[in-house]
């Protein structure tokens, strides 16, 4: 909520009209106290807008906001770029990316990577696929939001980028936890196993900027119970969706599948689901 809000002001703040719809109607309400106007609709953000940020959980979503009633493409402006931050399935992104050409528009996939952390610094990094003649002004808008800007291809490959990344993620995630497990239950002090470990050919962004193990970090979700975050049923989902690449391109996922299969466990007990995917080294500690 905190970075949404600081992320609005710096917008509005910089000579940007911003137009938010949200059915969190709360957060709707932050904007708007960030100098944001409300819209009633996908489609009522599409009336007023020239450039479309889009952000939501899965591909049904993203369908959902750009083809269901009054959704994005039934009041589409000629000319209008839409940058869809979700992480979805590379082949529904095409899709989308057809219907708002025929529409008049533009589309970028731009899933971004980062954390809560870079998010609430302006530092996230987006992965941007789609034409790059006009990539400068796409980047220009998401400069509000990030530090590093990225463009990967053409349409879809944004998308591509953050799958691997987000199975690479897992595996490390899953391998620092119980790593990290394994040498407290050893006897080792969990900030001097962590530092050390994040100074030597183990260090990973699991370790030295996300640590899973409460205590170790301050701001990090591990450290207020795995709340907030990376939801670990946000990961399953991006774990399916990169197994679905792996299967298309006859590509070899041993970890990549594994992971999926560790966080599909961890998702049925309900008191796992809801935490940020750090919580894997709280499941594999009460083991």
């Amino acid at each position: 909520k905190q970075w949404y809000q600081r992320r609005v002001a710096i917008t509005a703040g910089g000579g940007k009209d911003v137009v938010v719809y949200d059915i969190n109607k709360a957060l709707v309400s932050d904007a708007s106290e960030s100098g944001a106007t409300a819209a009633s609709s996908p489609g009522d953000v599409a009336a007023r807008s020239s450039v479309i940020v889009t952000m939501v959980p899965s591909s049904p979503h993203v369908q959902a906001v750009f083809e269901g009633p009054d959704g994005i493409l039934s009041h589409l402006k000629e000319g209008t770029i839409c940058i869809d931050s979700s992480t979805i399935d590379p082949g529904v992104s095409k899709d989308i990316s057809a219907k708002v050409s025929t529409a008049g528009g533009l589309f970028y996939d731009a899933p971004v990577s980062g954390g809560v952390v870079a998010a609430e610094n302006g530092a996230l990094t987006f992965m941007v696929g789609g034409d790059e003649s006009r990539f400068s002004e796409v980047k220009s808008y998401l400069d509000l939001m990030g530090a590093n800007v990225i463009h990967c291809g053409p349409n879809g490959n944004g998308l591509v980028v953050k799958l691997c990344n987000n199975m690479m993620l897992a595996v490390s995630m899953i391998g620092a936890a119980e790593t990290l497990n394994m040498g407290i239950k050893m006897g080792m002090d969990k900030k001097l196993l962590s530092d050390i470990m994040s100074k030597s050919t183990a260090r990973c962004w699991s370790i030295d900027t996300y640590n899973p193990v409460p205590g170790v970090l301050d701001g990090v979700p591990a450290s207020r119970n795995y709340d907030g975050g990376f939801g670990a049923r946000l990961m399953l989902k991006d774990l399916g969706l990169a197994q679905s690449m792996a299967q298309s391109t006859s590509s070899p996922i041993p970890l990549g599948g594994l992971a999926k299969n560790i966080y599909e466990i961890l998702c049925l007990d309900e008191d796992y689901a809801p935490k940020d995917f750090g919580v894997i080294f709280k499941y594999l500690k009460q083991k």
